[in-house]
C-alpha cells in the first residue's frame, strides 16, 4: 500500500488544492485514481456540507464560480454520479491527469503509484469566442 498525494494545479504549475490518501494500492488505473479523488472530495464534503464545493467536476445545478462551485444550502453530493462525471470530462479533454511528470492520456492506462505518488489535475477553462 502506498500514500499519494492529489494536487490541483493551475495550467503554469501552482498549487490550489492538495490532499494525501494513505492506503492506496501500488497499481490502478487512471480510471480509478479519478473515481478515488472524486469519491474523496465528495466524502469530505458531505462530511461537512457547505455553501461551496472545490472539486473536480461541477456538481449538477450548481454554480461555477472563481476555484469552485456555489451549492445550495445542506445539498448532499452522489460521489458516483459525480466521478462519471468526472470520467466524461477527462474524455473532452476538461482537464489534464499527470503522474509525477508524465501526463495519462487513456483512463485504462495503469500507473505504478510507488514509482509517482504524486498526481496532478490541471483544468482546462475553454477560450471565449475560440
Amino acid at each position: 500500500m502506498t500514500t499519494v498525494t492529489f494536487r490541483d494545479e493551475t495550467a503554469t504549475g501552482k498549487t490550489m488544492e492538495e490532499f494525501v490518501l494513505p492506503d492506496l494500492p501500488e497499481s490502478v488505473s487512471a480510471r480509478e485514481l479519478v473515481r478515488l479523488r472524486v469519491r474523496e472530495e465528495v466524502a469530505r464534503y458531505n462530511a461537512a456540507p457547505s455553501t461551496r464545493f472545490n472539486g473536480l467536476v461541477r456538481p449538477v445545478d450548481a454554480e461555477a464560480e472563481l476555484n469552485g462551485y456555489r451549492m445550495g444550502a445542506g445539498r448532499r453530493i452522489d460521489w458516483e454520479r459525480q466521478a462519471d462525471a468526472a470520467e466524461r470530462a477527462f474524455l473532452r479533454n476538461g482537464f489534464l491527469l499527470l503522474v509525477g511528470d508524465r501526463q495519462i492520456e487513456d483512463l485504462s492506462e495503469t500507473i505504478d503509484l510507488t514509482a509517482d505518488p504524486v498526481v496532478s489535475f490541471i483544468k482546462l477553462v475553454p477560450l471565449v469566442g475560440g
